[in-house]
């Protein structure tokens, strides 16, 4: 069947359209995004605007015309920390669901961790062992470990490098003291659980997903995307701990320009670092394997697990 993965995140509004059955890899078959930066959008009192609310219902109206154009069969809407954290989200889901029809799942940030860690199970195998990883979203920061593909420990922490961008680096190139405020602030976050982890056991492999490793691993050195989805890509905390202090010198204009960086993404790159190096310092992580898979191959995957094989 041909299945569209409808994601509100804090960045972008992204429906991935897949050719799938079960017991079979999910075949991309399209893409369409559209940057909205929802995390960016709420007002003083943490609430979406009426006229970030009108986008999003616009911009869904979108992605639904492309998944009928490509023939989708079923849409799985979900939402991740920007709808799910801002204070009018009942009333947004609401006129979504007026407006659109779409009745939009909000996650919550353990399931993004576990929805995550099963895709990056199914990508690298049981042969990988126990399993560590590292997700930067937009609004969180998800973290999850375990031998199966439900991991025995999972968390989300509101570091993600769009939140921390527009909360602690206001200017471009940031402040020298809001970098090290941040820098901070993310270790004393990700300290606080980083017990309830090692205390499992030292993991085996070490994976990251999302947008930012995947930039932060190119700029340091790793394929390009072009290259295919089977080409490894690794990011050392040598390599990033000697980027950071570049990249938090530069203007947003300037990191663009970097190999893999987007304009829409340069902005958030300095707090996105931050995080990583943090997580993979205080987790004691020399080197990390990205994955092309995250959480909307772990929707799909979850999806086809219920339905019937014959």
């Amino acid at each position: 069947m041909r299945l569209g993965v409808l994601d509100v995140g804090s960045n972008t509004v992204h429906l991935l359209v897949v050719d799938a059955h079960p017991g079979a890899r999910p075949l991309p078959a399209h893409s369409h995004k559209a940057e909205l930066r929802l995390a960016e959008l709420l007002d003083g009192d943490g609430a979406i605007g009426p006229e970030g609310v009108g986008t999003l219902v616009a911009t869904i109206h979108d992605a639904l015309q492309a998944a009928e154009d490509k023939g989708v069969e079923e849409v799985l809407p979900f939402a991740t920390s920007a709808v799910r954290e801002a204070s009018n989200a009942d009333a947004v889901l609401a006129r979504v669901a007026e407006e659109t029809g779409v009745d939009l799942t909000v996650l919550s940030g353990e399931e993004e961790a576990r929805l995550t860690f099963l895709a990056a199970r199914r990508w690298f195998g049981w042969s990988a062992g126990r399993l560590l990883v590292l997700d930067i979203g937009g609004g969180s920061l998800e973290i999850a470990y375990g031998l199966d593909e439900d991991p025995d420990k999972s968390v989300s922490l509101p570091l993600g490098a769009g939140r921390m961008t527009t909360g602690w680096l206001p200017k471009d190139p940031p402040d020298t003291g809001d970098v090290r405020a941040l820098r901070r602030h993310a270790r004393a976050e990700i300290a606080r659980t980083v017990g309830e982890f090692t205390r499992l056991g030292v993991p085996d492999h070490v994976v990251g997903t999302s947008k930012t490793f995947r930039q932060l691993a190119r700029i340091a050195g790793a394929a390009r995307s072009a290259e295919g989805l089977y080409v490894q890509r690794n990011l050392s905390r040598k390599a990033l701990e000697e980027w950071v202090p570049r990249l938090a010198t530069m203007s947003s204009r300037e990191r663009s320009e970097l190999p893999g960086v987007s304009e829409g993404r340069a902005p958030q790159l300095v707090a996105g670092a931050l995080v990583a190096e943090a997580a993979m310092d205080l987790f004691g992580v020399e080197e990390l394997e990205i994955c092309p898979w995250a959480l909307r191959e772990g929707l799909i995957l979850r999806r086809l697990d219920h339905l019937p094989t014959s």
